[in-house]
This record gives structure tokens, sequence and C-alpha cells, in this order.
């Protein structure tokens, strides 16, 4: 029995995507590959066609759907190998600060364009030095007037060349605790005083560009603050249960992509007149592959629904973070062996694989750091 029920609409909107995905999206992957990143052009068509931000409500441009369209979107969406154009990064990690925590005229100032795709977000967390702790950034926030100044750097961040709107966790200087005095704020592309540094060129993620962002003398307007002032640490902690969550949605279905292209390979490639598939040592490789991707679906399906339901499952969704995404790599890895040296062509679709997932259980907070989430949560 499946734990998540997909409903006619569900099921239209999955074959819909799955058209899209197979004609404007799967066959650009390898040019983006090259590119470096992903066109702005194919963000307007995802969102001209409905499939950014599904879950945004009616009244600001989106379908108002459930949790369940975003998890289509990344099973859908992991089977076009390429990483340039992540739609579950942009919907449902950035935009979901806007829509919980924006005033009234923010979000209808940028939710539609959010979800036509003619704005594309980006979030600003991670700075030179502190790594997953959010409580240790430097970058300040200073209030003059009628304005916020913003000083500071950030780096790793995903969309940071392309985005038109960054949302930036800053800190109050005055302010001792680590914990407080941290708020977010909207930072439109073109604002002065906001410049982006270096396209980070990565051992994987190819078509994603990642940049460093800067921030000198920055000046916004205070009604650019998400939220109430100096509730950022909390606003950051309440959103990440989804990031968490998206992350493992997303890590699944791409071993079970790897999966896939691995059985058809071995299917095909023949060892002294016999499939590859026939031999044993395969069969048991491939079959003990399946059964953790198979556990692991299972797993994130039950927190999936869990989440839906409002359940707080950060323990939970921690776990599954950082097992997920070891699993990814642990599956990429096996996989590449059973090609051999075929599969360490650049022009194969498993050695794109295995270089992308390999950065899954450091982003959105490494796996080390899952492991202590969870243990504190568990009271331990």
């Amino acid at each position: 029995m499946d734990i998540l029920k997909l409903t006619d609409h569900h099921q239209d909107f999955k074959k819909r995507l799955k058209a899209f995905l197979e004609k404007e999206i799967a066959p650009h992957a390898d040019q983006w590959e090259k590119d470096r990143m992903a066109p702005r052009d194919a963000w307007r068509k995802m969102g001209e066609n409905g499939f950014l931000c599904p879950c945004v409500s009616k009244e600001y441009g989106g379908l108002g759907g459930d949790f369940i369209y975003s998890v289509i979107v990344a099973d859908e969406m992991a089977k076009t190998r390429q990483s340039g154009l992540a739609a579950t990064l942009h919907s449902d990690v950035v935009v979901p600060y806007i829509e919980l925590f924006g005033s009234e005229d923010i979000k209808k100032k940028y939710l539609p364009g959010c979800v036509s795709g003619e704005v594309l977000t980006a979030v600003a967390m991670t700075e030179p030095g502190s790594g997953s702790d959010l409580a240790s950034i430097s970058t300040t926030a200073v209030e003059d007037g009628g304005e916020v100044i913003l000083n500071g750097s950030k780096t790793f961040i995903s969309n940071g060349i392309q985005s038109d709107l960054v949302i930036v966790a800053a800190r109050n200087p005055e302010i001792a605790d680590p914990y407080h005095g941290i708020s977010l704020y909207l930072v439109e592309d073109g604002t002065p005083g906001f410049k982006r540094g270096r396209k980070l060129d990565k051992m994987g993620f190819h078509s994603q560009d990642t940049a460093e962002l800067f921030f000198s003398g920055c000046r916004i307007p205070k009604e650019n603050i998400l939220g109430e002032k100096n509730q950022g640490f909390l606003m950051l902690m309440n959103n990440l249960q989804q990031e968490r969550l998206a992350t493992s949605m997303w890590a699944v279905p791409i071993a079970e992509e790897v999966i896939a292209l691995t059985v058809d390979f071995c299917k095909k490639t023949l060892d002294s007149g016999r499939p590859l598939i026939k031999r044993q040592a395969v069969q048991f490789a491939l079959v003990e592959m399946e059964t953790e991707v198979r556990l692991g679906r299972v797993f994130v399906d039950k927190l999936i629904a869990d989440h839906i339901e409002g359940r707080q499952i950060v323990a939970e969704t921690s776990m599954a973070k950082y097992w997920t995404t070891d699993m990814a790599k642990r599956v990429a890895g096996r996989c590449l062996e059973l090609w051999g040296p075929e599969g360490t062509l650049e022009s194969r679709p498993i050695e794109r694989a295995w270089r992308d997932v390999r950065v899954m259980s450091i982003f959105a907070g490494t796996n080390e750091i899952m492991k202590s989430i969870a243990a504190k949560f568990m009271g331990w």
C-alpha cells in the first residue's frame, strides 16, 4: 500500500510535468553542464507551465496545491540528470520563507514572480569560515532611519549569480547572544552595495550557479525584513525541517535513477558472451542497492506524510537527510564500479551522478550536524 495517495489532479500534474521535462529540460542537460549554467529561459518555461512553487496560494498565482505536488516535482526532476534548474531549492526551500514570514505587501510584490519564473530566488546563510553553524554568522544589519545597512559576505550560495531576490541572514551587532539578534532580509538584484563575486567551479553540480555574495553599505528599506526583527534564527530553524526533507526527497529518486541506468547498462553489456545482469555477483550488488533505496523511499514517504500533517519531525528529517544522502553516495559509487572504465567517461550519466551526489551530504547542514541535531532532539 502506498503511503502517499495521489489524486487524479496529482496524476495529471505528474503526466504534464513528465512530458514537459522530456521535451524542454532533459535534452539540454549536457549543454548546460558545458555552459556551467541553466538558462533563465528554462526557469520561465517551468513557471509558465505551472511547475514552480505549486504549493503557493492561488491568491498569489500558484496552484494552491499540497506538498505532494512538490514531491512529484522532485521525483521527476531527478530523471533530467541535471542540477542547474533546481526547482526544489527555489520552490520548497527559499520561497516558503516569503510565504510564511513576509508581510502582505511583500507577498503580493514577489510571490507571483516566484511562481512565474520571473523572480529567481536564493537564500544566503553560509559565510566564509562559518560552515553549518548559523549562530556564528558575522554579516551585520544596522538600522539607519527608514533603511537597514547590510555589511558582510556570503559564499556557496546556490542561484547566486542569476537570482533576482536573495534572502540574507544578518546579525544585529548590538545583541551579543549568538542565537538572538539574527534577522532575515530581502535584497533585490541591482541594489547599491550588493555585488556578486566569483561563480564557483565545483567538482559536481556543474550546471548550477554557485557564487560568493558581498554586501558593502548595502541599503534596503526596513520593510524588506521577513517576520519579526531578531527572530531570524528561530525562523531558519522552523524552515530547516522542510529543507532537509526536500534534500531527502531529491536524494532518493536520484539513487533510483542511478540504479535504473545501471540495470539497463548491465542488460546490454556482455561479459564472455553473457549479459552482466546474469552474473550472480552483479545481481547481488543490484539487489542490495535496490533494498536500500526502497527502504529510503518508505522512510521518506512516511516523513512527507507526517510533514503534511504538521507534525514536528526535526529528529527524523535530520536522520533522513544524513542517511539518504549517504545512501545515494554508496549507490552511485557501487554502480560506477559495475560500469567499469565505461562509467568514468564524462559522457556517461553515471559519472555525472557520482560527482553530483557527493555534495549532498554537505549542503543543507553536514551529515555530522544532522546526527548532532537528532541526538539533541532525542534528549541525549
